[in-house]
């Protein structure tokens, strides 16, 4: 403690789901500043924006302070103050009377990405008896490369940024870490490996702040993917340049392989995926000839209906090159501390059975998902139809669905049909102020959690402790427990201390301990699989997955084309003939938050849509105008950036965006909100159930 009475504490931020260590500097019981710690093997003392700006967030004059319960009609902004207990007695009251009437499976939970309470969650939903429960990524994000390297190798990798040795080349493939910076997956690691001076390629259809620092950038047709991917392997494998003694001792279904990218040239994919032959093979080559690699691997891959063959065919490029689990390479998990007790075996017997669109993705939602949950569409639709079972009830964790939902207006449909709406977050959102029950969330700065990191390999683990708090607001993980206890739930009786130090026991510590070292980080153990093999049917990768072949579904990685492009929907694309991609990621911005935060919104004011010159010739648009952008299902207006950093036939559309500034209750939720664009309409990847985010049809022209 400081003379002035000034207090630090060591934590880990969390205003997004990077984890940067950090010191909070309190005062008078109030964040002042955080500053980055330069011991966390994360961060090394750099943070972002967001975080050095996050005592304005905790400190916002417009944060939520109290329960609130609707007075008059849903949506018409009147508010009645509760008190905690009356607010929780009345939520778990009605929940309550919905799952005798109609059982737990017309209650569902929803919950954004990434965040502290993200696995509690899942345990609350399992506790509750509902298998209906989602997260706007999911199918569009993240569980197909967890799922399909758990498939092929055993267990989920990440890039070795921590190690000793740095990589010699990374192929960023749909990723932008320089801005997004994922669970633990963060810019300044990825920053230090690139100013080593190794060779880089991105492939996006943007030149994205990451493919900026790089060599080589190819600009894909959206949704096209996989017949790179597939030219490339053809190319390592043509060429003999993969990896042989590791793809003889350590792989299965090479030759299978061989045989079938055999008819994937790279001339072939130049007709598909509009990047030059010579671009395919001088970027396969760097890839394979410059060991050890990272393949960065992004949510660009998944959101299309070939979501688990685009993945798959990424996985093996890793494999046939041999960079898997080595020095400066992808590492596998060490899993330091014990998984999540997410109650699953609490979840009543026939309630898989009733988790909407299991049955037909069974990567998703079945007993061999990673994280089973339910199909967002099929789950909406049951809200707003009643097909098979109406849902009638939602509570949302941290979730501004209006923005971060595809098909935002079926989606402010589907709400309002709901009998009982609770919204928990930190500011009034649109989503919101449609709720019955708003309740106050705690920021990071008031949460107490022992995150590991990268998430799903858990190499090492932080400690992120309450340090403040503000006026009311709770943890969600505290409010879900409360609300377990009114219900008598499973595992009611748990602390959060409780599940912490249960996680931790493998280290021999507790949350105490933890808190005060703030993160254990012990030495990698690489190619483990040289005494264990991998964690996979044959102990080896799986080059042709026999387990998918059983399940109805290609053992060997295929290409299909996007089925609204101009090449599957010329008729469409005589009216929107440009490309459209959506979720380009800012900054300032953690998807749809922070836009009140006024020395953020400083520094992006207007939602921005970048399009080529030629584009922007041909729509007589200008940097600097505001534009319609439309698809066949909506239209939304932003501000126009014309630049080479595109590829020429392509839109990219910021996501998130809503005007707190505006009147609600839907804040402009629909004014410039990418999703108005979207689509979650079928068809679907027959294994995830994901669907159609990138490589739409579109048109742009000068708003009148």
């Amino acid at each position: 403690m400081n003379n002035d009475n000034e207090n630090v504490v060591r934590s880990v931020c969390r205003v997004c789901h990077g984890g940067c260590g950090v010191f909070v500097h309190v005062k008078d019981g109030r964040v002042i500043s955080v500053k980055g710690d330069p011991d966390s093997p994360m961060n090394r003392g750099w943070m972002c924006v967001k975080g050095v700006k996050s005592p304005e967030i905790a400190n916002h004059p417009d944060r939520l302070k109290y329960p609130l319960k609707r007075k008059k009609g849903r949506g018409e902004g009147q508010w009645q103050r509760l008190s905690w207990d009356d607010a929780l007695n009345e939520i778990a009251g009605r929940i309550d009377a919905i799952r005798r009437e109609s059982g737990p499976e017309s209650i569902a939970l929803g919950q954004g990405t990434g965040r502290h309470h993200y696995m509690h969650v899942v345990r609350f939903a399992n506790a509750l008896g509902t298998p209906n429960w989602y997260e706007p990524g999911l199918a569009q994000c993240f569980i197909p490369r967890i799922t399909v390297s758990n498939l092929t190798y055993g267990g989920f990798v990440v890039g070795d940024y921590y190690g000793e040795v740095p990589p010699k080349c990374i192929l960023f493939w749909g990723h932008n870490p320089l801005v997004s910076g994922p669970d633990g997956e963060i810019a300044p690691s990825v920053k230090r490996a690139l100013d080593t001076g190794c060779a880089a390629i991105a492939v996006d259809p943007r030149r994205s702040e990451t493919a900026r620092r790089c060599a080589q950038w190819l600009p894909v047709r959206p949704g096209t993917d996989a017949a790179l991917a597939l030219a490339m392997i053809n190319v390592i494998i043509a060429g003999g340049i993969h990896d042989r003694e590791f793809v003889e001792r350590w792989t299965v279904g090479f030759e299978e392989l061989k045989k079938h990218v055999a008819p994937f040239t790279p001339e072939w994919a130049e007709c598909i995926t509009t990047v030059p032959a010579s671009a395919i093979i001088t970027a396969a080559r760097t890839y394979a000839l410059n060991k050890p690699a990272i393949l960065e691997w992004g949510l660009g891959i998944e959101q299309n209906p070939n979501s688990l063959q685009t993945v798959r065919a990424l996985a093996i490029l890793r494999a046939i090159t041999g960079n898997l689990d080595i020095p400066g390479g992808d590492i596998l998990g060490m899993n330091i501390i014990r998984s999540y007790p997410t109650l699953k075996d609490r979840l009543p017997e026939g309630a898989l059975k009733k988790r909407l669109g299991a049955e037909e993705f069974k990567l998703l939602g079945g007993w061999r998902a990673f994280m089973p949950s339910a199909h967002i569409p099929a789950l909406f639709r049951a809200m707003r139809e009643g097909d098979p079972y109406r849902v009638r009830a939602l509570l949302i964790f941290g979730n501004n669905a209006l923005t971060s939902v595809a098909n935002s207006k079926e989606v402010y449909e589907s709400l309002k049909k709901l009998d009982l709406l609770a919204v928990i977050d930190l500011f009034m959102t649109p989503t919101a102020a449609h709720a019955d029950y708003v309740l106050p969330a705690a920021f990071w700065t008031e949460v107490d959690q022992a995150i590991g990191y990268p998430l799903v390999v858990e190499n090492m683990v932080m400690a992120q402790q309450r340090i403040t708090g503000h006026h009311e607001s709770m943890q969600d993980e505290w409010i879900m427990n409360e609300l377990s206890k009114r219900l008598g739930l499973p595992g009611c009786d748990d602390t959060i201390e409780d599940v912490i130090n249960h996680q931790l026991e493998p280290l021999g510590v507790r949350f105490e301990d933890l808190k005060k070292k703030a993160f254990i980080f012990p030495p990698h153990e690489y190619r483990r699989y040289e005494k264990q093999g991998f964690r996979t049917p044959s102990r080896k990768v799986e080059l042709y997955s026999k387990t998918l072949q059983r399940m109805g579904y290609d053992a060997l990685p295929t290409f299909k084309e996007p089925p609204e492009g101009p090449v599957s929907a010329p008729d469409i694309a005589e009216e929107f003939p440009l490309i459209l991609i959506t979720g380009s990621r800012r900054p300032e911005f953690f998807h749809s938050e922070h836009r009140q935060v006024e020395s953020l919104r400083r520094l992006r004011p207007d939602p921005q849509v970048e399009l080529h010159p030629d584009a922007a010739k041909r729509s007589r648009v200008s940097s600097g105008e505001w534009v319609r952008v439309s698809t066949k299902r909506g239209s939304i207006r932003m501000k126009a950036l014309v630049t080479e950093d595109i590829h020429p036939g392509v839109v990219s559309v910021e996501h998130g965006w809503w005007f707190p500034e505006k009147d609600g209750p839907l804040y402009g939720a629909f004014e410039s909100n990418a999703n108005v664009l979207t689509d979650n309409g079928p068809p679907y990847d027959p294994a995830f159930g994901s669907y159609q985010l990138r490589g739409l049809l579109c048109r742009i022209e000068k708003e009148r």
